[in-house]
């Protein structure tokens, strides 16, 4: 849906509120004309219902509305006498409805001085968890959200099993395009297995203000582009099954940024003609392959020193072994390992294709280790548009710009001429930024490389604190969780450090305090 259409909507709601409430209005003191004027109405009806103002805030919240509204109608009934659990179920059931019928067709009296206190133990818990989900709901939507590390293409920075806070406000918290969804989960309710929101109605695409723009080998959480997997492996189809907010989540390195002109050499990044320098915890990693000196020797012992648990295979016949995880500093101590008789890292020649690279169209010499340049497309800058730019934009240009601009592009090619819903261009201006995502295990990563740009409208957070990890490969319980992680920085330089020792200190200190308050409260 349009803003348009959007506004359309809340006026005919505002409608809908008006006729079913006008009279209720009266009965409470107020005039008819107080339930007709859009937001002023909600501020009134707080008044009537006793309950503060800034509940007309949470009312305007996509999704803790869909929590509020249920709320607000119940609180109605009940402010004109109607408070059994009859009356609060069609109240919900009917969607508000019922109050059309309290309205017109009963002779209801105003109850000023309501008691607002729950009439039974289990309404007091109902109300306690209800708002327990809407202040969890907002912090998870808008301030902080949790996030787990499902994959390796980060080792050594993030690990599989490490469990994050990603902020929402670094970059500015996204407005969620689903307007019917299930609170605090993502595409499926957890243990039903079932679509946890509605494809429609959509809203239009908006972010909160940022407190900073994405940098630079930032580390970015977003929305899969080109979700669902089906449409992964058949890049050609446009259609998307997901809402934006609702595509799969993943987590890689911002490599590239709005205007970089990104190149890779040898499996090395060079943007703008100059080799990336990385932050001092990216441990970047490659695939490597050597023989041993053989003898019986097993390598077990030396992956061990070099606390190589996984991704790695050797052959006893010809010593030959293969390392798919191995930074450039383990590389230099297995060069320099007595039992080893060479190493080298592997990396796909310049000039061999792979079909599977973007931009996908089979046509350009380029694979994951040697690919480029690519220009990443930055919000108000202009670009050609021909034959041999073509496939590099048209995704954007059909898809996320499609999206932007509610409506459906369609780009085409007629000779050496492309047309753009019909009509002749040869230019193109973009409409937001984009990003280049990569993993820091080079070999072991589908990232931008495969799939191409991260619109600005997917980036989901900043990841900046892992409060947990944990180690499904170790033994015993204890070793499964990685201390030495728990709450630490995902930014910084050197070797991140603790702060659970400090965090410990501080509940122990309020557990206290709260323990002599009460206790001198008591005396």
């Amino acid at each position: 849906m349009t803003f348009t259409e959007w506004f359309l909507f809340f006026l005919f709601i505002q409608v809908i509120h008006f006729l079913g409430t006008w009279k209720l209005y009266i009965k409470a003191g107020r005039q008819a004309w107080e339930a007709a004027i859009p937001v002023y109405n909600a501020v009134i009806l707080m008044k009537i219902i006793n309950r503060p103002w800034w509940w007309v805030i949470l009312l305007f919240i996509p999704v803790v509305n869909l929590i509020m509204f249920p709320v607000i109608w119940v609180e109605t009934v009940r402010s004109f006498g109607r408070h059994s659990t009859a009356d609060t179920w069609l109240a919900i059931l009917t969607l508000g409805f019922y109050i059309y019928y309290i309205n017109y067709a009963t002779d209801v009296s105003y109850i000023q001085d309501r008691s607002l206190k729950p009439r039974t133990a289990t309404g007091e818990w109902v109300s306690s968890i209800l708002f327990a989900v809407i202040a969890a709901t907002i912090v998870h939507t808008y301030v902080m959200q949790p996030f787990t590390i499902p994959t390796s293409s980060l080792e050594k920075t993030l690990l599989v099993g490490d469990f994050l806070f990603v902020s929402k406000f670094h970059y500015g918290a996204r407005v969620p395009k689903t307007a019917v969804a299930f609170p605090m989960v993502h595409d499926t309710i957890p243990y039903f297995g079932i679509k946890s929101y509605l494809n429609k109605p959509q809203i239009p695409y908006m972010r909160l203000p940022a407190f900073e723009e994405i940098e630079r080998n930032d580390i970015v959480v977003f929305n899969w582009p080109v979700d669902t997997v089906r449409q992964f492996f058949d890049r050609s189809n446009r259609h998307y099954d997901k809402p934006i907010d609702k595509k799969s989540n993943y987590v890689k390195r911002a490599v590239g940024v709005p205007g970089d002109s990104l190149s890779i050499v040898d499996g090395r990044i060079h943007i703008n003609g100059e080799r990336l320098q990385l932050p001092g915890r990216a441990k970047v990693q490659y695939t490597y392959f050597g023989q041993t000196k053989g003898q019986g020797f097993s390598p077990q012992y030396m992956y061990q020193e070099l606390d190589i648990t996984d991704g790695y295979s050797y052959d006893p016949n010809t010593n030959n072994f293969v390392i798919r995880s191995l930074t450039e500093e383990g590389f230099q101590r297995l060069k320099n390992h007595p039992n080893v008789a060479s190493i080298e890292r592997y990396v796909d020649s310049a000039g061999t294709k792979l079909s599977s690279i973007f931009p996908n169209n089979n046509k350009l010499n380029w694979n994951s280790d040697n690919m480029g340049p690519v220009y990443i497309p930055k919000e108000g800058v202009t670009v050609e548009i021909n034959q041999q730019t073509m496939p590099f934009y048209k995704r954007i240009i059909e898809t996320y710009e499609g999206l932007e601009m509610e409506q459906d592009n369609v780009l085409t090619l007629n000779g050496n001429r492309v047309f753009l819903n019909g009509e002749e261009i040869n230019s193109y201006t973009f409409r937001q930024n984009y990003y280049w995502m990569m993993g820091d295990n080079r070999n072991n990563s589908e990232d931008s490389r495969y799939w191409g740009f991260v619109p600005e409208n997917h980036v989901v957070g900043k990841p900046v604190f892992i409060w947990f990890s944990w180690d499904s490969n170790a033994s015993g319980i204890m070793n499964k969780i990685r201390w030495e992680r728990v709450f630490t920085t995902v930014r910084g330089q050197g070797t991140p450090i603790s702060y659970l020792p400090y965090a410990l200190m501080i509940v122990v200190v309020l557990i206290a305090f709260n323990y002599f308050r009460k206790r001198r409260n008591n005396s």
